[in-house]
């Protein structure tokens, strides 16, 4: 209780009456208490708990965001959390959950931020729309949960499963190599040889040589495809188009597994599109093709098919996993050996595996279920002894749709005279592109490391339009090349090239200092393409 009055006196200041007010604040009191207490909970949670208002300012901050972004609380109350969690290049990850938790009242999703230390840190983050008394939105509560050191874990465990099909298709990948440079092999020695006469035999050279470039071109994207597929790319989800990535896949397998096996692909032509994480996918397609193989050892059909669903209220309830919507399926079916009840519901635990020894380390089927519920899809699997299995994936589909690849054949341009330099510690590849060059209209020079690119470029900056670098090379590497041309002329255009997976070779502070980056083995139309977009 809560009092308070007023005392009224005479003339002599004697008190004659006093006029009081009593009023009960323990509802008041309690409110304050209840308050007190669930902030005090707040700042026990692990978790990292703040609220912004609709200017964008942080109003409340508890410990735990203390503990995980390493900012105490005055230092961020006020502030634009987009400025304290984001760069340039990032902040637009919130534009998506802000308009979903402004229209649905809440969103949850994985976010990528910078802490206090400018350490990048991966969270789990959930929102949620606050509401005034009025029912009108007043804030959005947001708690952080930090599942860096989980998606880490995640990442070693699907890089050795990658490894294991890696494993289980090198035998296949070396005969399909050797397949590839026995024509070349053969054709060369031939078309070096006087056994064709240049007139007489014109058509039978000139067949050889596209044999030539086909099986380099052949051999080039096969590497390439193996090279993506064992490294993965972490966590970046874009549009894509599951058709493409399957016929990739049939296209693999079918160069390296045994020739016993029938492989078939029966794909919707109109497919929806998907928001994932391609190589995930190219992973578990991967995986289901290899177990779908090995279950015939003697051979038989191994088909994948696409189709567009629409997830209904009566079918999710078949599907509990599921929600209602448009889904694409995939579907991989064998006519192999075929799974006994017992081993069906065993088939998604972790180490669990039919194979013998030293064969498979299980992890495959629960990476597979693992990257699917990533996606928010789910799966189902049917097998009977002795007829087969059929796997069935289920992706939800987004309303967009995938830019169209340009065509190969296109127009190549010719030089002005431009000065290339050309940078490689392999002779061979110096020579052949620079003839490429001088036949299309380029002047070129040459150097075989980095300090001779150097030297070079300081001799002739004036007149070098833009240098062609190699990564990987003896005594200074590209890297170190690319700083030191930078500090010569922070103007320079450089291409960098390389047979390896590029942007993982340039060092951070070089990635933003190339103009333009050329993959190994590279076509004469990709040189020559590239030089010119870097020289409009």
């Amino acid at each position: 209780m809560s009092s308070r009055g007023k005392v009224y006196c005479n003339e002599n200041d004697q008190p004659i009456r006093m006029i009081g007010t009593t009023r009960d604040i323990s509802e008041r009191k309690q409110t304050q208490q209840q308050i007190y207490e669930q902030a005090a909970l707040l700042d026990i949670a692990t978790d990292a708990i703040f609220v912004r208002d609709f200017q964008a300012q942080i109003v409340f901050w508890n410990q735990g965001a203390e503990r995980i972004y390493g900012w105490e609380r005055q230092e961020v109350l006020g502030k634009n959390p987009k400025d304290i969690f984001y760069d340039s290049t990032s902040h637009e990850q919130e534009i998506i959950p802000l308009k979903t938790v402004v229209t649905s009242g809440s969103w949850e999703g994985e976010l990528c931020k910078h802490t206090q230390s400018n350490r990048l840190i991966i969270v789990q983050s959930r929102w949620t729309l606050m509401l005034d008394t009025d029912g009108q939105p007043k804030s959005i509560l947001t708690v952080d949960t930090d599942i860096t050191k989980n998606k880490q874990r995640e990442e070693q465990s699907l890089r050795a499963q990658r490894m294991e099909s890696i494993g289980t298709l090198a035998g296949g990948i070396a005969h399909d190599i050797n397949n590839i440079l026995t024509p070349i092999l053969a054709s060369a020695q031939l078309l070096k040889s006087s056994r064709l006469s240049e007139e007489k035999d014109k058509d039978r050279r000139q067949q050889m040589l596209t044999i030539i470039e086909n099986n380099a071109k052949h051999g080039a994207e096969l590497v390439k495809q193996l090279l993506s597929f064992a490294k993965g790319v972490e966590g970046k989800q874009t549009i894509v188009q599951i058709n493409d990535l399957i016929s990739d896949i049939i296209y693999l397998v079918s160069q390296t597994f045994s020739k016993s096996i029938t492989f078939s692909k029966h794909i919707h032509p109109k497919l929806w599109t998907v928001l994932a994480d391609k190589t995930q996918l190219h992973q578990v397609l991967i995986n289901l093709v290899v177990n779908a193989a090995d279950a015939m050892p003697d051979g038989g059909c191994l088909s994948v098919s696409t189709e567009n669903l629409y997830l209904d209220e009566e079918m999710i309830q078949i599907n509990h996993h599921a929600t209602v919507g448009n889904y694409i399926v995939i579907t991989v079916r064998d006519t192999g050996t075929g799974m006994s009840p017992e081993i069906l519901e065993r088939i998604f635990e972790p180490f669990f595996t039919t194979k013998d020894f030293g064969k498979g380390t299980g992890l495959g089927l629960s990476t597979v279920l693992g990257i699917i519920k990533s996606h928010k899809g789910f799966i189902n699997v049917e097998s009977q002894i002795g007829l087969g299995s059929v796997f069935q994936i289920f992706l939800p589909s987004v309303n967009q749709e995938v830019s169209p690849l340009e065509s190969d054949h296109q127009e190549i341009s010719q030089g002005q005279g431009e000065l290339i330099l050309v940078v490689d510690d392999e002779a061979h590849i110096r020579e052949v592109t620079t003839t490429i060059l001088e036949a299309y209209n380029y002047q070129t020079l040459t150097a075989k490391n980095g300090v001779e690119a150097i030297n070079t470029y300081s001799q002739y900056q004036d007149r070098i339009r833009v240098v062609l670098m190699d990564i990987m090379m003896p005594g200074m590497n590209g890297n170190s090349a690319i700083c030191k041309l930078k500090e010569i002329n922070p103007q320079v255009l450089i291409i960098a090239c390389s047979g390896c997976n590029i942007e993982n070779m340039l060092e951070p502070n070089n990635e933003s200092q190339v103009t333009a980056i050329l993959s190994k083995p590279y076509t004469n139309e990709e040189l020559l393409a590239k030089l010119n977009f870097v020289l409009k």
